[in-house]
């Protein structure tokens, strides 16, 4: 199939064909980033901008790579440095930038819905490097990604991911790209933060940590989002490790071959314990070093690249 897709908004509005594709497209691309040129010229003469205005270290770095991988000139902002900060609204920002003949941009917001906002307003692709509490679609799709390189299909698959699903697009982005995909998603954590309302999205929900890791094949850590909520969900930080965060004995209850992955950053001691962030059975770099070819896939993407060329390429 081709590509007809001009923006990255969302993982929800997307078809199983639409991210087999982009998977496939970034298979190519790892190869490509595994010779000694590291470059091709796909969006050669393109300028891409970065506007994070959100603080950003893998993300923001992960689309700069990918960009300069496929020869495009990029220019990254942040809040601190936009006129946002002097009362400019998004839209002036946004509007300034295609007018400065920008090629494509990519919005980091706190407001959910922003990059379809600017989709509507702006003639140039937007892609979505993670909206408030909605959506994370990149992430998404190179831990899915990740996982089928280690499992193949992942119809059938017992996914757990835990922690803070209420305040995470991460963990929103995910659901839609693995119950697509075809694997048994649980979701698990406090009841405060994991409310019984994402089974409409085709989860099971749990409270249980023990009976929700038994023979789980992939288990994803999510970090607590203080900075998104108004007020505590849980009585203290010390207290949600004891109850759900992730240690060695209760590793053990997952399946002998079961992977471990946190899409950071990674509190250590309270999600997760280093020993097991750092071990054998974590995949957490491995999802850092796939998140600039996914990335390099949806960028060509929707600059009208075509897919079977960057299969070709590699």
């Amino acid at each position: 199939m081709s590509w007809t897709r001009k923006h990255l908004l969302t993982i929800e509005e997307l078809s199983l064909d639409e991210i087999n594709q982009i998977h496939a497209t970034a298979s190519a691309f790892k190869k490509i980033l595994g010779r000694n040129v590291k470059k091709v010229p796909a969006l050669r003469g393109k300028t891409i901008v970065n506007l994070f205005l959100e603080p950003s270290t893998r993300t923001r770095m992960a689309f700069d790579m990918a960009a300069k991988r496929l020869s495009a000139d990029v220019i990254s902002v942040d809040a601190a440095t936009s006129s946002t900060t002097k009362g400019e609204t998004l839209r002036d920002t946004a509007q300034n930038i295609q007018a400065l003949n920008a090629d494509m941009l990519i919005i980091r917001h706190s407001a959910s819905g922003s990059p379809l906002y600017l989709s509507r307003i702006l003639d140039i692709p937007v892609i979505n490097a993670g909206d408030g509490a909605h959506e994370h679609p990149t992430q998404g799709l190179l831990d899915t990604f990740t996982m089928k390189e280690h499992f193949g299909s992942l119809k059938g698959r017992k996914v757990v991911i835990l922690g803070d699903i209420l305040f995470s697009r991460v963990a929103r982005s995910n659901i839609h790209a693995l119950t697509k995909l075809g694997a048994a998603v649980t979701l698990v954590g406090p009841s405060t933060l994991v409310p019984h309302s994402f089974r409409d999205l085709g989860a099971t929900v749990s409270h249980d940590l023990k009976t929700a890791l038994a023979d789980a094949e992939v288990v994803m850590l999510l970090r607590i989002q203080h900075e998104r909520q108004s007020s505590s969900h849980f009585p203290s930080l010390g207290e949600y490790t004891s109850m759900f965060g992730l240690n060695k004995a209760r590793a053990e209850w997952l399946h002998p071959k079961a992977i471990i992955m946190h899409p950071g950053p990674i509190n250590r001691g309270v999600e997760i314990d280093s020993d097991l962030a750092d071990g054998s059975r974590s995949v957490i770099l491995e999802q850092v070093s796939n998140g600039i070819a996914v990335r390099m896939a949806v960028l060509y993407l929707c600059s009208g690249g075509i897919p079977e060329q960057a299969i070709a390429g590699a």
